[in-house]
């Protein structure tokens, strides 16, 4: 039996997390032992982690790398403490001296700089191969035994703001780079053109039954209750996302004649910025926040139309979904969008800026026809994706 052992960050509501899902689950037992290591026992999907997996303890010096200086002060991780600091100092410099907002050297410093101190994981083992599912990548390379490492790209690379020059030794140290689609792959050797190699596609997988008996365990409607068509957009809330811009979609939906209500599922950083920007538009009756959902299946059953209005997206495991529970899907045309759905065949692609986009949406809900075909060639595909676990059998030679 082959032994695998795979890292990520949490099990939080997730696109990423939801795919993680989706491999432990086709993974044969029989034939490969897994252990999952998180850096915190943390998210409403824990529970849903198959039976089989091999869920290793916390290390409390992992933990600390998503909580406030004082409790890791408090704990007396000075070492480490002192270490984020640095990395944070570094990055702030790094950030400003390339004129760079809201972008990924934070957290990649973050990693880099702690990765020295902390401890080795199951380090009288040696696996036969080791997964760092979630970016940055150090701890699977510096921490971890294997005869084979891979790192999985989940974002498009186009869109991130990042040091390049720094990251390059990271990705270097792996032995293969799975990209989740095509077009993210591009985006990867575009900033990479030294790894192009390494790169593989493998996408995302998808735990179908596991879904469809989610779907059904409880009835969402209660919850969307407002007027009109039904429309729902799940994610994280932050600027990849673009659901600030959400209340003047809607509005200028409402304003072509389409009564609708727009619900977002999710949590995060710009809940703030995103309820304010509800309130500018007076939208407090047309857009909906419904939080953080341990099961978004439910109303993803429940809504008229999945809408996804990313400024940018590796490939949407959501959208996968509801395409997987045949709905009709909308999404912008962020760089990777062809590579999510055939545009007028399986879902619709429609333009980023706010009143382009209010347009298109409003004529295709006009089309009941039309939303129906879409309905249709999607109930016919097969989404799950398991045929793509061959792939990943076979890195193991």
């Amino acid at each position: 039996m082959k032994t695998l052992l795979i890292l990520s960050h949490t099990m939080e509501l997730g696109g990423a997390e939801r795919s993680l899902l989706g491999l432990l689950n086709a993974i044969d037992p029989k034939e490969y032992s897994i252990d999952l290591f998180l850096m915190r026992h943390e998210g409403s999907l824990l529970e849903d982690i198959p039976k089989h997996i091999n869920l290793l303890p916390e290390i409390p010096a992992y933990t600390v790398l998503a909580r406030p200086f004082k409790d890791v002060i408090r704990e007396k991780h000075f070492v480490l403490a002192a270490a984020r600091l640095v990395g944070k100092i570094k990055a702030e410099q790094y950030e400003k001296q390339k004129n760079i907002v809201d972008g990924g050297v934070a957290l990649e410093y973050s990693h880099k700089y702690t990765s020295p101190f902390m401890p080795k994981i199951q380090e009288q083992k040696k696996y036969d191969m080791a997964i760092s599912f979630l970016t940055p990548h150090y701890f699977v390379d510096r921490k971890v035994k294997a005869k084979k490492k891979i790192a999985w790209i989940h974002t498009d690379y186009s869109k991130v703001q990042i040091d390049a020059k720094s990251e390059l030794k990271m990705w270097s140290a792996y032995d293969c780079i799975v990209s989740i689609s095509e077009a993210a792959a591009k985006s990867f050797t575009t900033i990479f053109p030294s790894l192009r190699e390494k790169v593989l596609v493998i996408e995302n997988i998808l735990p179908i039954q596991l879904i469809k008996k989610q779907m059904n365990e409880f009835d969402a409607l209660s919850e969307m209750s407002g007027q009109g068509i039904k429309l729902l957009s799940i994610g994280r809330y932050c600027n990849a996302k673009n659901f600030d811009n959400v209340p003047n979609i809607c509005s200028h939906i409402l304003q072509l004649g389409i009564d609708v209500t727009w619900y977002i599922i999710g949590f995060g950083g710009d809940e703030t910025l995103i309820r304010a920007k509800i309130k500018e538009e007076h939208m407090e009756k047309n857009v909906i926040l419904l939080g953080k959902k341990e099961n978004p299946y439910p109303y993803m059953k429940a809504c008229d139309v999945y809408v996804q209005p990313s400024r940018y997206e590796g490939k949407s495991v959501a959208v996968r979904e509801a395409q997987l529970l045949g709905k009709p899907v909308v999404i912008t045309n962020y760089a990777t969008a062809d590579s999510q759905l055939e545009d007028g065949v399986d879902g619709m692609i429609v333009p980023l800026e706010n009143e382009k986009c209010a347009c298109a949406i409003a004529e295709l809900l006009k089309d009941k026809s039309k939303t129906e075909q879409l309905s249709q060639a999607c109930a016919i595909r097969d989404y799950s994706n398991y045929k793509e676990i061959k792939k990943v059998y076979d890195l193991f030679e």
